[in-house]
């Protein structure tokens, strides 16, 4: 819990990664893989039982760009998965997950997939000149491309500055924008079942840190406001 622990998730602190994020989001890719299969949802009111693998993945951003991969790699080529896609979506097209060409070899991919991955920059890091760039392997090995607005979607593909050079291979596959959103009565706090304190506009400022006490109490956190 950031803020708590002081620990980050993409380095020890702001600006320097771990060593080993390459393996770390391929784990990552590979758990999300697996889980459909294999999450008992019976909890759940909708469904019995893993869902099995009629599903579509949503990955978001850089750190998921495997899983498309992985998808083809590990599971359609076996017969598992047939019907499955994925949509890759696109929050800030600036992190696009930029590793030296010879970190390749750490993916566990097949050779086919290089072409994906091939990358110029004029940047020296990681290395100047040929690098693998796993956002657009992301890009062009899902079956669809999406993004958090129609505008941001128009922006990616005006020009190489605000595509971050990624503009050509959006160009190409395509890419959709849909706006964020939420369903405004099963997630109204002035009816929601699941909190303590109902509020609306005009008591949000109250409400908030009574809530914020609750939730830290029931999962452990120091309590403050």
């Amino acid at each position: 819990v950031w803020g708590k622990t002081a620990s980050k998730i993409y380095g020890p602190r702001t600006g320097n990664d771990y060593q080993d994020n390459q393996l770390r989001f391929s784990l990552l890719c590979q758990a999300a893989l697996k889980a459909p299969r294999v999450l008992n949802l019976n909890s759940n009111k909708y469904y019995s039982g893993p869902y099995g693998e009629d599903v579509v993945f949503i990955a978001n951003d850089w750190h998921t760009a495997l899983l498309p991969c992985y998808l083809k790699t590990m599971y359609k080529s076996k017969g598992i998965y047939k019907t499955a896609k994925v949509a890759f979506c696109i929050h800030n097209i600036a992190y696009q997950g930029r590793f030296a060409f010879s970190d390749f070899s750490l993916l566990n991919l097949p050779d086919q997939f290089k072409s994906s991955f091939d990358f110029m920059d004029g940047y020296v890091k990681p290395v100047k000149g040929r690098k693998i760039n796993w956002m657009k392997a992301g890009v062009l090995e899902s079956d669809r491309v999406l993004t958090v607005s129609p505008y941001y979607a128009q922006e990616l593909v005006s020009n190489d500055a605000n595509g971050v050079e990624l503009d050509n291979i959006i160009r190409k596959t395509g890419i959709t924008g849909i706006v964020n959103g939420m369903d405004v009565q099963e997630w109204n706090p002035s009816t929601d079942k699941y909190i303590d304190v109902k509020y609306d506009a005009t008591t949000v400022m109250d409400a908030k840190p009574l809530l914020k006490e609750t939730l830290q109490a029931a999962v452990g956190l120091p309590v403050d406001r």
